[in-house]
């Protein structure tokens, strides 16, 4: 009989499916990796470091990329436990770290954002609370480049009235301001004024229960629903491809890399670089499909 997974990884499965779009196979992938770490450790919620390295010297038999996948499994795993404060250390510095090409993340083009926003506008029109909850989400998304889990925990006093800028607690409690353009600050308002039911819950986007707010799991599906009425394919939204697109547009638009580093809360502009390589990418495609020697032969 095949076992639940624990409370703990179920939330982490659960987040990734939300916050980051994971498909069923790559939730599957994650979750053999962590209960085979199970398997080995019991426990893993509150394993150490010599329990992490008792658990990677069973590995020796396995491919580089094999132990690169469990690795990162399980640093991404202590990564939401910091970060959901269930625990405070991180002992995932004892796995090994196997050199892997990292992958490029997925985006949006700039029609594809045009359209997406053309719905939620047209949505959003007068006093209708669901729509004009999901274009104020998606503002804060694509606009200032939040985080899942930083856009529901926002508190309703982290809305600013006149300020043009929005403090967020990122990973690890570190703090960091970032922009509201001005269309973002009206329809904030506006989300404001008919936030309705929940409205005394302490949190920007509340839920219907005791105090409790959006959850990523809701919003990831608000975004595939809105994704599909404007005719693009929802498989491709979610709240870490809007983030990616916000970065990926900014840096195709001139930005210093340094700031979209702030912008982002990365604390290491190694992560943020990534960026970097999508824009080349981008450029390689319109080199070979627009330079007048792309369609000529050679030999």
């Amino acid at each position: 009989m095949t076992r639940a997974p624990s409370v703990a990884v179920a939330a982490f499965l659960a987040m990734l499916a939300a916050e980051r779009g994971a498909a069923a196979n790559t939730l599957a992938a994650y979750e053999r990796d962590l209960r085979g770490a199970e398997d080995v450790l019991g426990d893993i919620e509150t394993a150490d470091v010599a329990a992490l390295e008792r658990l990677a010297a069973t590995w020796g038999h396995l491919s580089p990329a094999s132990v690169a996948r469990k690795s990162s499994a399980l640093r991404q795993f202590y990564g939401f436990l910091i970060d959901e404060g269930w625990r405070e250390d991180d002992p995932s510095p004892a796995l090994p770290r196997v050199a892997q090409r990292r992958p490029l993340p997925r985006i949006l083009g700039h029609e594809d954002i045009a359209i997406l926003f053309a719905r939620a506008e047209e949505e959003a029109t007068g006093d209708r609370r669901e729509p004009l909850r999901t274009l104020a989400c998606l503002e804060l998304l694509y606009g200032s480049g939040l985080r899942a889990t930083e856009l529901v925990s926002l508190p309703i006093r982290s809305a600013p009235r006149d300020a043009p800028l929005l403090t967020i607690t990122g990973k690890g409690g570190v703090q960091r301001m970032v922009p509201i353009s001005a269309r973002a600050g009206h329809v904030l308002r506006r989300w404001i004024a008919i936030r309705g039911a929940g409205a005394d819950s302490r949190f920007l986007f509340p839920s219907t229960g005791k105090d409790g707010h959006l959850t990523r799991v809701r919003l990831f599906q608000l975004l595939r629903e809105l994704g599909a009425r404007a005719g693009l394919d929802p498989t491709r939204l979610s709240p870490h491809v809007l983030r990616h697109a916000f970065a990926t547009h900014l840096l195709e638009g001139g930005a210093d890399l340094r700031v979209v580093q702030t912008l982002l809360g990365h604390a290491d502009i190694g992560t943020t670089q990534i960026y970097t390589h999508v824009d080349a990418a981008r450029l390689v495609e319109l080199v070979n499909q627009r330079h007048p020697l792309a369609a000529r032969t050679v030999g």
